[in-house]
């Protein structure tokens, strides 16, 4: 992952797209090292500034407290986010990677089911963290709609 100072106040944006978030996952052999992988992930996001951090920009219906902001810039949205738990945060940063820099119109067409089976993640996360990941995706999925 890169930090690369842009118009978003150092959005996330990856070395790696999706497709090779994925495939690291599946170099992984067991799910503590893929927990490990998600950890890092989401130490390697830009932190969300306090200020942006607010009942606007929180993320309804996650156990944990998880915030995505939004900026359009020519044309494709780009997502920041946070958490204040470590596997979340990993969540957030994958669920960053899938959705970011995409049109409106290619983000509500996205099946990320496909992607969430691809690492295994609905299957290894507990139900909280579906729920969250869920609302998370709906979240960005009404971002587009909007735009």
């Amino acid at each position: 992952m890169k930090r690369e100072n842009d118009t978003m106040s150092s959005a996330l944006t990856l070395d790696t797209d999706i497709d090779e978030i994925i495939e690291n996952f599946s170099f992984l052999d067991d799910w503590d090292d893929r927990y490990g992988y998600l950890i890092e992930l989401g130490r390697a996001l830009t932190p969300l500034d306090d200020a942006l951090k607010n009942d606007r920009t929180k993320v309804q219906g996650c156990v944990s407290q998880v915030w995505v902001t939004s900026q359009e810039a020519g044309g494709l949205l780009q997502f920041r986010g946070a958490s204040d738990a470590h596997i979340v945060s990993g969540l957030v940063a994958v669920t960053l990677a899938l959705f970011s820099d995409r049109t409106p119109s290619e983000i509500l067409s996205l099946d990320e089911r496909e992607t969430f089976q691809k690492i295994g993640l609905e299957e290894h996360i507990t139900p909280q963290r579906a729920n969250g990941l869920r609302a998370m995706v709906d979240r960005i999925k009404a971002i587009a709609a909007a735009s």
